[in-house]
């Protein structure tokens, strides 16, 4: 939902858009004192209750009138819902029990009772949803018109599935709960626009997709909506992830199932370093938004994972790197956001471990994104891709990249939403993964050219020039000015004269200012 340099573009963007914007701002005034990080999980998980029981509902229809393949079904039996991929909704969960019940004292522990019933009957859903509405500190009267509010959510028409309209408000929900948690947010939502930029880079067609720092699962449901918008199918890529915070994994568990996705997310929440729950995967592609420049971190020296060099124990950027190359299918790619120090660092062997991945021919494109993106810190961060065989993309046909990187200095790109966040516009996407497709030769993607102040592709010997470091700007130069074709003496002259009354006017402010002050009493 990122945002477009047009007016048009930029009211349909993810801080103005319509319904889902009149919602939240409707759900936020409900949220009393409470604190946002645990509202999240009570809106979020009524959210996801509206859309199965939504879906059960679309479903339980068709068996009820009986036609064509439904002609004898029983509404009643669990595995004709099982069968279309639909979870199964008990009674006691299903909407318009918990509407009728919304005004009654006992609604927290009904919606309890809802969630443990829901849970019971699918195991896809075990633990990952929230069973604590009961709660005394959580206000009962509230929750009633929560959850009156949250069944306001209509389908738009016969032929919207309630997957797309309630996924649009779960999403807008995340992004706004991210903002309201600032710092803390950043552990759970990756910016749509940042994930939007790793997806139509990488471009994930077909294949095994991996994110071990998965969060709510944004790199998931942006790929897959890429397939889809690419006349691909839902089930043509499969999905791993894994989690180390247990309430961050419920939300990428519902966040998926909320759109009818099959993920594997191992049996529990886990640390990657301590206990990787998918030893054995060879992913096409991996697209990450790990911890920057995580201090504490678990590392076992001889880790079959280190094969550039053992990262240091007081960061964890490289650690991550290396097992995102560990995991590669021999012909995979990887796209992930890193803090800018990664590309110059240094410290503690972290630049002879750069050196190796350079020196391997693994280092495919890096971008250097503005400041500002993050809700959860506003240094300026990379991204960083990664291909695993660039002389099987050479064999294909692709554009031969072999001992060759591409830089591209996005710096100057997005658009501020407000005084501290910033956004990337659909254009600004399009310029990005436009100019890596170019340059890697895919079909119809247009000609390269090298563009000053914005990108360059280098050998590895200019790379070892510049000492491995694989800063974009150090590689793109300037950007040309155009000539306005105004002499240089003359210029000098008028910017001169424009300077000289700006500080006539300033002198002028300050002396009507002082006196102002002496009026109301005040000495200079």
């Amino acid at each position: 939902m990122a945002r477009s340099k047009s007016a048009k573009s930029s009211a349909q963007s993810a801080a103005n858009l319509g319904f889902e914007a009149k919602l939240w701002l409707a759900a936020d005034k409900l949220r009393n004192n409470m604190d946002a990080a645990e509202y999240k999980h009570v809106v979020l998980g009524l959210i996801f209750l509206k859309y199965i029981s939504d879906s059960f509902e679309e479903h339980r229809a068709k068996l009820l009138a009986g036609q064509g393949d439904y002609k004898g079904s029983n509404p009643e039996d669990p595995d004709e819902y099982r069968a279309e991929n639909v979870f199964w909704v008990p009674k006691e969960a299903r909407w318009t029990h918990l509407k009728a019940r919304a005004k009654l004292p006992t609604i927290g522990k009904d919606v309890d009772d809802a969630m443990v019933a829901i849970e019971r009957d699918n195991p896809r859903l075990k633990g990952a949803l929230n069973k604590n509405y009961g709660r005394a500190d959580l206000d009962k009267h509230r929750l009633g018109e929560l959850i009156d509010l949250i069944g306001s959510i209509k389908l738009a028409d016969a032929g919207n599935r309630s997957q797309d309209i309630l996924g649009r408000v779960f999403e807008y929900f995340l992004t706004q709960f991210a903002s309201a948690e600032g710092k803390n947010g950043g552990q759970f939502y990756t910016p749509s626009y940042v994930v939007r930029c790793l997806v139509e880079m990488l471009a994930p067609y077909k294949g095994r997709i991996y994110d071990p720092a998965c969060g709510s699962g944004g790199m998931f449901v942006q790929s897959e909506k890429f397939v889809e918008a690419h006349g691909g199918r839902l089930g043509d890529i499969s999905i791993y992830g894994q989690e180390s915070n247990p309430t961050t994994r419920r939300l990428a568990i519902m966040n998926l199932a909320l759109r009818g996705i099959e993920a594997d997310f191992g049996s529990e929440a886990a640390d990657t370093f301590r206990r990787d729950l998918h030893p054995d995967l060879k992913a096409d592609y991996v697209l990450a938004n790990p911890p920057f420049n995580d201090s504490d971190w678990f590392r076992k020296d001889d880790d079959v994972r280190w094969a550039y060099g053992v990262p240091p124990k007081g960061n964890a950027n490289f650690a991550w790197v290396q097992h995102f190359v560990h995991h590669l299918a021999p012909n995979g790619m990887a796209g992930f956001v890193l803090a800018n120090g990664s590309m110059s660092s240094n410290q503690s062997g972290e630049g002879e471990i750069r050196k190796a991945l350079i020196e391997g021919d693994l280092v495919d494109c890096m971008v250097a994104l503005p400041g500002q993106l993050f809700y959860s810190t506003q240094i300026p961060v990379c991204l960083w891709f990664l291909a695993k065989n660039k002389a099987a993309d050479a064999k294909r046909g692709f554009r031969d990249r072999r001992k060759h990187t591409l830089f591209i200095d996005a710096r100057k790109l997005g658009t501020l939403v407000d005084r501290i966040h910033r956004e990337l516009t659909d254009d600004d996407l399009k310029r990005i993964a436009s100019t890596y497709h170019a340059w890697r030769g895919d079909n119809g993607s247009g000609k390269y050219e090298d563009v000053a102040g914005f990108c360059k592709s280098a050998t590895t010997a200019e790379i070892a020039a510049h000492g491995h470091v694989l800063t974009p700007g150090r590689y793109v130069g300037a950007e040309e000015v155009e000539d306005d074709g105004e002499p240089f003496e003359e210029k000098i002259s008028r910017l001169v004269a424009e300077l000289n009354a700006q500080f006539t006017e300033c002198a002028k402010l300050e002396k009507a200012i002082k006196a102002n002050l002496r009026g109301l009493g005040y000495d200079e």
